[in-house]
Parts: structure tokens; C-alpha cells; sequence
């Protein structure tokens, strides 16, 4: 770059987007990179507070921050997404699909660490929806040295920062659980929720079973929604440490392996998460009936993306893991979770 007096800046190239803010009406480029300047541009520089301007010279040695942009946003990139025009230097990752955003947190603090660049993305393990905004990206400078650029292709490459897995699993089975329901004591209004919430990642609910509270008819219950090919099986109630409340036996016996009986989460400290194969058997606590949002809010994005759920990560919801029941929700746009 060469600074040189606005004023006598005619027939030179800018070399970066020059930006013009409008209070309530506008922040955009006044004058893009690249654009040749006028005479009548000179005013319109000054205006904008452009006493002094930069011009391109050029220099194989540098890379523009707008090329810089494109190699940081190549390191992101992968199936289901796309990148936004170029503005002022910075690029956005955007999806295409819906689904479950993956970021490898190792690679996008190895590329944050090396100075004048930088990634943001959002959080791991987000729901997102086709044409969200995934990530956004630029360099600090207007230029930066190329060998920095490759250096940190170098050190990223192999995998991309980010990946979008779409939500796969469609077919869901229920086993509502309790003498109350059973008996028809009371009315089912366990169910409903759970299907909603199923139905919100294009999952479809293939059966539903009542169970009394004897454990040996919840595993019936259980083998024969796997038998019909649910690829998924959500238990709903009977989850707490009352006498009668069997679920957790019967999801043990039915299950390979449990990954965790009870999480640091609240509302939902007693969910359970086990597997029959690859197939989740899930234990909902009765929070998940009448809360807005718990822990079944933050595992189920990843039950539906097919993303195998470990018992450490289980473990590490506590920090975040309380709902504040805020009066108007925001999720999954809050700390809950995060």
C-alpha cells in the first residue's frame, strides 16, 4: 500500500472498500476495492473523514485482506455451505441445509492464535437452519504477508474448521411410562411435547406405547419399537428416585451400554442416555413436559444429526447448563447450554 494526500489521489486505485455510515440508514462501502478514483469521488472521500488515502501497489510478497479472506474462509469450508460476497475485507460462512454445526475448536484457535487473522463461528453443537450465518472471517490488517497465509494453511490443513451434519434420523418411537397413564388416571401430556420437539428436526414419530410401571413390560415395549425399525426410542417419565419409578432399570436392561444416568443440567438432572447399537434409548425426566427448555433441547439436535454423544461431554454441561426461564425465551440464541 502507498498513503498518499486524498486530494491527489485521481486515477489511482483504492485498495480497500471505504466505508460510509449513516446513523439508522446505512454502514456499507462508499467505494469498493479496486474502484478507480474521480474527481467527483474527491468530495465524497472528504467527507467520510478520508483526508489521506491508501493505493495498491503492487507486491508479491503481500496478500489484499479480500485474498486473504477467501484462503481463511477455504480453511472453513465444506459440504452444505457456501461463502457471502466480500465486504470491507470480511467473508461469512453460510448453510445451506438445516443441521447440527460442528466446529473443530483445536484448528479454529491454532488459526486465532497466530495474530492478524481471525475467525468467529458459532458454538459448537448449534442447531442452524439453511441460510444462517455460520462463521465470519478477515484479517486484522489491509495486507498481510502471503508466507503467513500458507503458514496457517499448513498448520490447518488435513480437515475443515467447520462441517454441517443434516438431520438424518427420522424415525421415532415413544414409550410413555406410569400406572397414572396407564390406568388412564390421567391424561397423557407427556407425548404431545415429545413430538413436537421431535418433529421440529423432521423426525416422525412411528409409534407410541403406554407402559405400566413393571419394568419387563417397558423392555417389551422397547424390543419391539426396535423390531419396527425405530431409530431412536424416547421414554418419557418414571425417571426419578420415587420406589416406583422403574424406567432407568428397564432402559438398562433393554440398552448395550448407558452412556449417563443424570447430568448437570437443570431442568433435567435426571436425564438418562444409553444406546442399543447405534440406536439412542432415552430416558426424559418429567421437566421435559412442562419446562420450555432442558437438557432434552441440547441432546437432541445430536440424536437427530446421528452425532454420538459421549459421557464426558455429558459431564461438561455444567458450566452453562442452568436455564434462567427467561419470560420471553431466545433459544437456542442464549447461554443456556453454552
Amino acid at each position: 500500500m502507498k498513503l498518499i494526500n486524498t486530494k491527489d489521489s485521481v486515477g489511482q486505485m483504492l485498495c480497500h472498500d471505504v466505508t460510509q455510515i449513516i446513523p439508522g440508514v446505512k454502514k456499507g462501502p462508499a467505494f469498493r476495492k479496486g474502484h478507480i478514483i474521480k474527481e467527483e469521488d474527491i468530495p465524497v472521500l472528504l467527507s467520510l473523514g478520508k483526508d489521506n488515502i491508501y493505493i495498491w501497489e503492487v507486491n508479491e510478497n503481500m496478500l489484499h485482506e479480500n485474498d486473504a479472506a477467501e484462503i481463511l474462509y477455504e480453511l472453513c469450508r465444506n459440504e452444505h455451505m457456501h461463502h457471502g460476497e466480500i465486504k470491507e475485507g470480511k467473508i461469512e460462512a453460510i448453510a445451506d441445509i438445516d443441521g447440527l454445526l460442528k466446529v473443530d475448536i483445536d484448528r479454529l484457535n491454532s488459526v486465532n492464535s497466530q495474530g492478524e487473522m481471525m475467525i468467529a463461528t458459532r458454538h459448537n453443537n448449534f442447531p442452524i437452519k439453511a441460510g444462517d450465518v455460520l462463521a465470519g472471517m478477515r484479517i486484522i490488517p489491509l495486507i498481510i504477508e502471503r508466507e503467513k497465509m500458507n503458514k496457517v494453511k499448513r498448520d490447518v490443513s488435513g480437515f475443515s474448521i467447520l462441517r454441517i451434519l443434516p438431520f438424518t434420523l427420522k424415525k421415532v418411537g415413544i414409550i410413555t411410562t406410569g400406572n397414572e397413564v396407564y390406568y388412564k388416571r390421567i391424561e397423557d401430556k407427556f407425548t404431545p411435547v415429545v413430538c413436537a420437539k421431535v418433529k421440529e428436526y423432521g423426525g416422525q414419530v412411528i409409534a407410541n406405547r403406554i407402559s405400566s410401571d413393571d419394568p419387563e413390560m417397558t423392555v417389551s415395549f422397547i424390543n419391539e419399537l426396535l423390531a419396527m425399525g425405530a431409530e431412536m426410542i424416547l421414554c418419557t417419565g418414571g425417571m426419578s428416585v420415587d420406589p416406583d419409578d422403574r424406567t432407568p432399570y428397564a432402559i438398562r436392561k433393554a440398552s448395550d451400554r448407558v452412556v449417563s444416568y443424570g447430568a448437570p443440567v437443570l431442568p433435567g438432572a435426571m436425564f438418562m442416555l444409553a444406546y442399543k447399537g447405534v440406536v439412542p434409548i432415552v430416558g426424559l425426566p418429567g421437566c421435559v413436559m412442562y419446562a420450555r427448555r432442558t437438557i432434552f433441547d441440547l441432546i437432541l439436535p445430536r440424536l437427530m444429526a446421528r452425532d454420538p454423544v459421549m459421557r464426558e461431554e455429558i459431564d461438561g454441561l455444567g458450566e452453562g447448563g442452568l436455564c434462567l426461564n427467561c419470560k420471553i425465551c431466545t433459544f437456542p440464541n442464549c447461554g443456556f447450554g453454552r
